[in-house]
């Protein structure tokens, strides 16, 4: 049989019919084989196959029909290689999740994915398990660092451009993990409960909006239950919400020790058991096998599972052009990863100590490893950068891969001497409060690194900087009022020092090139337009659970105290629950709902040079649509990103923004357009988005709750598909 002339072969067909042309090619045994598979790290070296390039999951493929083996990795940061396999095999690291949110940028977000995805294609990989769509509910969450904020727009608008980036490079890209994965505590028991609007409305609509942007050649089911099923087999969303509502095409796959069950999996929509070795038994062997044999499982499911997995392979280009190990431009994808990481900066205050000046003599570096490198988060998404890491540190009462605090070979410490040209930049670690205020004394300017490591699998047990940070941050600022203190952080921390320095920047986990970009921000090098994806906390007792459910912590590691899962909630397998009562009032929209304004809001960041607003015009009807005039009136270039909310049911959500780039004096007119779902609320009875006809009120904001401009338009009443 030449494969050439066989009728999948033909790429005038669509994939559709191409997916179709081989289902009916295979044997049941090829098409068990597709649907199930092992993560390589658990297998023995004589097990590996020689097509296994090994990454977190591999599949089988059926090499008499053309069908490649599926050769997966991690995740939406970076190509990870968290176990060193093949050794020096290190990959460009972006910023953190959270920090790409914090550029509000559609395009970085592409070239970001595309980037990733560049890289994994050359390394072998056709399937790339990243990136993630999950709202940030719970600000201790110890995953909060890859995912993209609070805000169901800006989740699904970057999640989607970042996965359209990746696949364009003709690979499969998976968006994970789906759905309401907010809490690392418990996951794999924890049942996450929520009515149905409200979960449309938040949540599920970041996924949705990811879909139709990015178009993924896959999904993953999160590990938790959602309203008492596990989600790999909650026939809500993958068969009524997912496939049915959405008309999604691609393929629906579990996490790694996700898949409890064969047939009602399968029946439920789970399309594809992975890294199987997780799981109780392979459930998509020889279970499926049987339960389709005895007709418990109709064989045509099987035939969809199958289907939608080779018609993603298909549209994507991996089946027609399977990757090949290739050559990798390290220096290029380190431009990327830096432009993201200085769009990603967020100045939360400055009391005019910066940009810093030129004629600086003495400066103060102090702290958070600054003169190794930048820290980044823990987990499955774990990059070890090119070149190998700058420092590892084990930790106490974590296992395996998730063990090290990792450090990429960006030290902010030579960046900054390299920008501060006859300056002294004199550095101390900040063991010693004491001796780092002493440091600080004798500079014109000290500049204060503080560090916050999370990691996938368990949550913080605070809001606080831990190891004594905040009563280092006092010292220094006590012995200099001009402070400035650089965040590291995977998430929202609190700040009691916050009166006493004189500036602060958000700077997340940097990536490979960010000491660099933070330099560049210190230094006015390049101006800081990072805004917030995450509303940050004035303390626990203002958020909607002040103790994450189920968590409790261990004795003392090393100095560091562990969150565990506590051993009777482990016991009830599944019976644990967590309430929602927010609903789809996430992040600032809590806050504005219970009156309680955080520390700094979502949206917030400044500048060094300052924008003005004006003349708004405001239309109506079937949807909200904006124009207004963004002006520079300062003296340095910039990028403001005006935001459009509007208010519904007495809740602001934003419904659109812009982001411009403006000269000195320039000024610009913009347009925003929202998206009609986020003025309308779910209607279960429907179904789907109802707009009530008339009055909205609008604002365009700096924030969501600082309004530049405000006005209110008539809408028509509409209905729209779920």
């Amino acid at each position: 049989m030449s494969l050439a002339t066989q009728p999948w072969m033909d790429a005038s067909l669509s994939p559709d019919e191409r997916a179709e042309r081989l289902v009916e090619a295979l044997t049941l045994d090829e098409m068990i084989s597709l649907v199930h598979g092992p993560g390589p790290h658990l297998m023995k070296p004589e097990e590996i196959p020689a097509d296994c390039r090994h990454g977190a999951g591999y599949i089988p493929g059926v090499p008499r029909l053309g069908i490649p083996a599926l050769n997966e990795t991690d995740a939406s940061l970076g190509v990870a290689n968290l176990r060193g396999v093949p050794a020096g095999d290190g990959s460009t690291a972006l910023p953190s999740g959270l920090a790409l949110a914090s550029g509000w940028d559609p395009q970085i977000a592409y070239d970001a994915g595309a980037m990733v995805g560049a890289e994994a294609r050359a390394r072998g990989f056709n399937v790339l398990l990243g990136g993630g769509a999950n709202l940030t509910r719970e600000p201790r969450c110890g995953r909060n660092f890859e995912y993209l904020g609070e805000d169901p727009l800006l989740t699904g608008v970057l999640a989607g451009e970042a996965i359209r980036g990746a696949q364009s490079n003709r690979i499969v890209c998976t968006l994970k993990h789906f759905a309401l994965n907010d809490q690392e505590t418990c996951r794999h028991v924890v049942d996450a409960r929520i009515d149905e609007a409200a979960l449309r409305e938040s949540d599920l609509l970041a996924f949705q909006i990811a879909i139709e942007r990015g178009e993924p050649g896959s999904v993953m089911s999160a590990y938790n239950r959602v309203n008492g099923e596990w989600c790999g087999e909650n026939d809500f969303l993958l068969n009524s919400v997912l496939k049915g509502d959405w008309g999604y095409r691609g393929w629906v796959m579990s996490d790694w020790g996700g898949c409890h069950s064969g047939a009602k999996a399968a029946l439920a929509g789970l399309d594809q058991q992975s890294g199987e070795q997780h799981d109780k038994q392979v459930w998509f062997g020889d279970p499926l096998k049987a339960a389709i044999r005895e007709g418990e499982v109709p064989f045509e499911r099987l035939c969809d599972m199958v289907r939608r997995i080779l018609r993603s392979l298909i549209a994507s280009g991996a089946f027609d052009d399977p990757p090949e190990p290739g050559p990798i431009d390290f220096d290029a994808h380190a431009e990327i990863a830096q432009t993201a990481a200085e769009a990603g900066i967020v100045l939360l205050k400055n009391d005019g100590v910066l940009p810093l000046p030129r004629g600086l003599k003495h400066i103060a570096v102090i702290g958070g490893h600054a003169d190794v490198g930048v820290l980044s988060g823990g987990g499955s998404s774990q990059v070890l950068p090119y070149g190998g890491p700058a420092l590892q540190i084990p930790v106490g009462g974590l296992s395996g891969t998730f063990a090290k605090v990792t450090y990429h070979p960006s030290s902010p410490l030579l960046a900054i001497r390299e920008l501060a040209g006859e300056a002294e930049v004199m550095f101390d670690d900040g063991r010693d409060p004491a001796a780092a205020a002493a440091l600080a004394a004798r500079a014109d300017v000290a500049i204060v690194f503080a560090e916050q490591w999370t990691t996938e699998a368990e949550d913080l047990p605070g809001l606080a900087l831990p190891d004594s940070q905040d009563a280092l941050i006092a010292a220094v600022a006590a012995a200099n009022p001009k402070t400035v203190v650089v965040l590291e952080t995977g998430g929202p921390v609190t700040m009691p020092w916050l009166d006493q320095v004189a500036g602060v920047l958000e700077a997340w986990y940097g990536g490979s090139r960010g000491g660099e970009a933070i330099a560049r921000i210190l230094f006015g090098e390049a101006n800081p337009s990072g805004r917030l994806p995450i509303s940050f906390p004035r303390g626990a007792e203002d958020l909607v659970r002040p103790e994450i459910p189920g968590q409790i912590f261990g004795p003392p590691v090393e100095g560091r105290t562990i969150p565990t899962s506590r051993p009777d909630v482990q016991q009830h397998k599944g019976r644990f629950s967590v309430e929602h009562p927010e609903g789809a009032d996430v992040g600032y929209r809590w806050f504005a709902r219970a009156g309680k304004p955080p520390l700094f809001p979502f949206g917030f960041g400044l500048s060094y040079t300052r924008f003005a607003h004006s003349a708004l015009q405001l239309s109506g009807g079937e949807t909200v649509r904006v124009s207004l005039e963004v002006a520079n009136t300062g003296d340095r270039a910039g990028v403001d990103t005006p935001q459009l909310y509007a208010v519904v049911d007495g809740v602001p959500r934003l419904v659109g923004w812009a982001r411009v780039s403006l000269a000195p004096g320039e000024a610009k007119r913009v347009e925003i357009e929202a998206d009609p779902r986020l003025l309308a609320r779910y209607d279960v009875n429907l179904p789907g988005w109802r707009i009530e006809a008339g009055p909205v009120e609008v604002f365009v904001g700096s924030d969501a709750r600082t309004r530049t401009l405000e006005g209110r338009t008539e809408l028509a009443a509409k209905s729209i598909r779920p």
